[in-house]
Parts: C-alpha cells; sequence; structure tokens
C-alpha cells in the first residue's frame, strides 16, 4: 500500500451505497413509553446528603467494632453504598479500576478515572478525589507490577499517615499481586465484606424512601408487562418492557434475564428467549431490578397469557405459591431467629420439594445482601443462624412445580420489617387469576 495514500476516502452521502438511517416499520412505528413524573418528583425529594451520613456511619461503626484503620473497597456495589457515586457501575464490576479508602478515625479518600472525576465531585461525604492507579491487566498489560506497587504504597501511605500504629485493613476485593504488595508494607488484612454486609443490613428512613420509589418504578414496569402480554409476543420482547421503564425512570440494570413461558417454566431460572408466548401458558418472572439511586426492587409473579381461561392446574400452583409466601410472611418479626423461622416456616409437599427454591428469603438492598435463608433440611449442609431486625428489608421466596412437571409458579414478595410485622413494599396483585 502506498504510504501517502489516504486511509479512507471521502463518502457521498448521494451514492447508492452510502450509510443511512433505517426507516423501515420496526423504527416509524416504534413509540416511547409515558414517564411517570410523580416517581421522578419523589426520587428527587429524598435526602442525599442524609442518606450518605447514615451509610457512612454504619461503616465506620462496623470498623470501630473491630478495631480496623480503615477499609479499602474495590467492590462497585460497596463503593456505591460509601459514596453515593455510580461511574461507569457495570463495567468496573468486570474491570475494577475505581476504589475508595475509608479511615475510621479520618477521610473518604475516592480514586477514580482522571477524566471523569468531575461525575463525583460535589459529594459532601467524600473528603477527597485522586487519580486512581488501575494495575488490572486490560489497562496495564505487562506493568502489572509496577502499576500493582504504585497502587499499594498510595495505600500504605494512607494507612501511615490515619492509622498510626494501627496496621489493621478490611479489603473486600484484591487479586494475589495486589495482596502481596500490601503484606509487604506490613499490611494486616481482613475480609471487608462482612462488615459491609452487617452495615447494609439495616435502612434509614432515606433508603426506604429509596427502596419505596423503585418498587413503584418495577410496579409500573409490571403493570405495564402485564397490558403487553398477549399471544405472539415474544419472551424478550415481554422482558424488554421492564428495562425500558426502568431505565427511563432513572433505573439501572436488572440482575437477571429470568423470564419464561410454558414449558420453560418448569424447572426455574431459565432464561428470556426468542420463544414466542401463547395463548392459556403460564408466564413467569423475576423481576431482578435495580432502580432509581440504585435500589433493588426483588419480587416475582406469575401470569397466564390471555386467550384461554386459567386450568385447574394453573390455578393450583398459584394458589399453593401464594399460600407458602403468605404463611412464611406471618412469621416475620424482629427477633425472630432464622433458625426458628426455618423450622416454622411453610412445609413443602414431597412432590414440589425437588424443585423448592434455593433458599426462603433473602436480604434486599443495593443488591441481593445479606442474610439468606435457608429450609430446615438444608441448614445442616449452608444454612446459619442469626436474628431478624426492624428496618430490613427483605425478599420471601416461592417456586412451586413437580419433577417432571410440564409448568410451574415463581412467586416473591418483598418486605420490610417493622416493629408491627412485614410491611409489604409492592402494590401489584400477588395473584392474577380472574382476567
Amino acid at each position: 500500500m502506498n504510504s501517502r495514500q489516504p486511509l479512507s476516502q471521502p463518502v457521498h452521502t448521494d451514492s447508492p451505497n452510502a450509510p443511512a438511517f433505517r426507516q423501515d416499520p420496526a423504527v416509524s412505528r416504534y413509540q416511547l413509553a409515558p414517564v411517570d413524573r410523580g416517581l421522578l418528583q419523589a426520587h428527587a425529594a429524598i435526602d442525599r446528603p442524609a442518606l450518605r451520613r447514615y451509610r457512612l456511619e454504619r461503616i465506620r461503626q462496623q470498623l470501630r467494632e473491630h478495631d480496623y484503620a480503615g477499609v479499602l473497597l474495590a467492590d462497585t456495589i460497596n463503593i456505591r453504598y460509601a459514596t453515593d457515586t455510580h461511574n461507569l457501575g457495570l463495567w468496573v464490576m468486570h474491570s475494577p479500576s475505581r476504589y475508595v479508602f475509608i479511615a475510621t478515625d479520618g477521610p473518604l479518600v475516592l480514586f477514580d478515572f482522571s477524566s471523569s472525576q468531575h461525575n463525583s465531585e460535589g459529594i459532601e461525604s467524600i473528603d477527597e478525589i485522586r487519580p486512581a492507579i488501575p494495575w488490572l491487566y486490560f489497562l496495564a498489560g505487562p506493568r502489572v507490577a509496577e502499576k500493582a506497587a504504585l497502587w499499594a504504597g498510595q495505600i500504605a501511605a494512607l494507612m501511615q499517615q490515619h492509622g498510626g500504629h494501627n496496621r489493621r485493613l478490611a479489603v473486600d476485593r484484591c487479586d494475589p499481586l495486589g495482596t502481596q504488595k500490601l503484606l509487604d508494607h506490613g499490611i494486616q488484612l481482613f475480609d471487608a465484606q462482612p462488615l459491609m454486609e452487617q452495615a447494609r443490613m439495616l435502612k434509614s428512613v432515606e433508603e426506604l424512601a429509596s427502596h419505596r420509589v423503585s418498587m413503584a418504578v418495577c410496579d409500573l414496569a409490571i403493570a405495564r408487562m402485564r397490558h403487553s402480554l398477549v399471544p405472539g409476543i415474544t419472551e424478550n420482547q415481554l422482558w424488554s418492557v421492564l428495562h425500558e421503564t426502568n431505565v427511563a425512570h432513572g433505573g439501572e440494570w436488572a440482575e437477571s434475564r429470568l423470564l419464561n413461558s410454558g414449558q420453560r417454566t418448569n424447572p426455574w431460572f431459565q432464561e428470556a428467549s426468542d420463544k414466542r408466548i401463547e395463548a392459556g401458558e403460564m408466564v413467569c418472572f423475576d423481576t431482578d431490578m435495580v432502580g432509581p439511586g440504585g435500589y433493588l426492587s426483588d419480587i416475582s409473579r406469575s401470569f397466564v397469557c390471555p386467550g384461554k381461561p386459567v386450568a385447574a392446574e394453573q390455578r393450583r400452583l398459584l394458589e399453593t405459591a401464594a399460600e407458602q409466601i403468605g404463611r412464611n410472611l406471618e412469621l416475620l418479626r424482629p427477633g425472630c431467629s432464622f433458625r426458628e423461622f426455618a423450622e416454622h416456616c411453610w412445609p413443602v409437599p414431597e412432590r414440589y420439594r425437588h424443585h423448592r427454591y434455593m433458599m426462603m428469603l433473602h436480604g434486599v438492598g443495593l443488591v441481593d445482601e445479606y442474610p439468606s435463608v435457608a429450609y430446615a433440611v438444608d441448614f445442616p449442609e449452608w444454612g446459619y443462624d442469626g436474628h431478624f431486625e426492624e428496618n430490613m428489608v427483605v425478599s420471601v421466596e416461592s417456586f412451586i412445580g413437580e419433577q417432571g412437571g410440564a409448568q410451574g409458579v415463581k412467586l416473591e414478595q418483598q418486605v420490610l420489617i417493622s416493629a408491627q410485622g412485614p410491611q409489604v413494599l409492592s402494590s401489584t396483585p400477588l395473584l392474577d387469576l380472574e382476567r
């Protein structure tokens, strides 16, 4: 190739081969769904400085209880909880390159991308923003060891300045090379995830307001999904309604793609596909929706596609799942132990035990969180004890379907544990039998 030859030729827009925007019906018939301005206003009204003060103090309370000089966070969710910042959130989940150091008695220092630090400016709880030193191979290549050494030096200096003789540092995620570099500085490392899960467990007034806004967006999305459910729509099309509604209201992502229909509803955990939904088929989904402000709305519903009446077997499955949810909700109260809950929960009939859901309930916050409560039969293998407390948010689970059965039902209800008992956060009916 001639080195003087231009790399590209000018594009003539009148050429028949010039690129052009599509104008077919897939474009011209597309319509945006309306936005509920009341939900946007409710989110904007949340006192974010108060939310940030509460969350940061929850972390520091845990640090004091464990006698740590500070905590180093690289997990995206933990950074979000500590700083209320969200910069390239999904990308840094697989390419960890932002991090935050929180001194037990000292500053909160956020290490962010040089080119996007402005996204984190103006947050009153962040004392300082410094350029991050990423040392993942994608960005550092063969200079990983060099960059990891510089990174560790940053952290060691902060530990020396704000921890003094206390060399105990909690860390949530760190690859082996970085771990060794910190150890070389004489820093003692401890797992930060237990203390972060404990900090995130109890919600403030502002966090509960965030949960309610997120759930209101989720309820709107489900109502639109129900309205859109007609014979011939694909599972992926129906699932997209949830995403469109969530993003349009300031929400962020879904943790899974769990929507299925017909025989694909049993066993559970089959993700949305291009399968067309037929009249009279069961349609099950789990929202797993990270909504406005980063708060998770995690509920499940099961509908029967219109065009045929609800069959007797479908009604039985739906009512059985609702019975399990209702019974287990009745047990939730502050002070109840996880083991006590497991021992008194709704007994799963033998015919459904093989496909029972993996847990009875789990905590909810920015994502699925501590605790995860096992069935009594599973306690010896992976159960653990603890106690429910006021202002925890949890999701109670049910999957009902026989091994080898033609269909199943997935239900899930998210609740606040209050002094008066569980408060259901969703306004979406648990059952839809009379459509």
